[in-house]
């Protein structure tokens, strides 16, 4: 597996990002066995998963973490908002998005999907950087636990030192 990039956003005016933890990608994790992404992260206790794509809007979770594992195709994904950074994933990647970072998919393949996942199994609700959504939506983002293990390399994975 390639060494992980990690991206750092702050608060856009509209989405909350996190200002403590960064989003981390892992290049290539699941490149040769994608078919393996839901059951690895099911394994790490990275749970209420699901196969879809992403919505082609800005959108975040304000009450939880979420992994993202691309099981198939390609995309531009941009991260942290309108102001934020757009980034190709491929067949095999993976994007682990601390509680209140922005996500869009602004182009992708036909075939493009994804597996997400939530530490614990959590609920995650769907913001969209509406102003009502303030100050709630920030005291939420503090109350979402630390994650016990990394969605890929469980107890051993860098997601535990970058998100101490």
């Amino acid at each position: 597996m390639e060494k992980e990039k990690l991206f750092y956003f702050t608060d856009d005016g509209n989405i909350p990002n996190n200002p403590k933890l960064p989003v981390i990608v892992y290049p290539a994790a699941f490149k040769s066995q994608p078919e393996k992404i839901e059951k690895t992260f099911n394994d790490n206790n990275w749970l209420n998963s699901w196969t879809n794509g992403v919505f082609d809007y800005h959108h975040y979770h304000s009450n939880s973490h979420e992994v993202l594992g691309v099981k198939n195709g390609f995309a531009t994904i941009q991260l942290g908002g309108k102001n934020g950074k757009s980034i190709e994933v491929n067949t095999g990647d993976v994007i682990v998005l601390p509680a209140g970072t922005g996500h869009k998919r602004i182009s992708s393949s036909k075939d493009f999907s994804v597996v997400g996942a939530y530490p614990d199994g959590m609920d995650h609700n769907l913001k969209v950087g509406e102003p009502n959504e303030r100050p709630q939506v920030e005291k939420d983002i503090e109350r979402v636990p630390s994650p016990k293990t990394d969605p890929v390399l469980g107890n051993d994975g860098p997601l535990l030192n970058y998100w101490k």
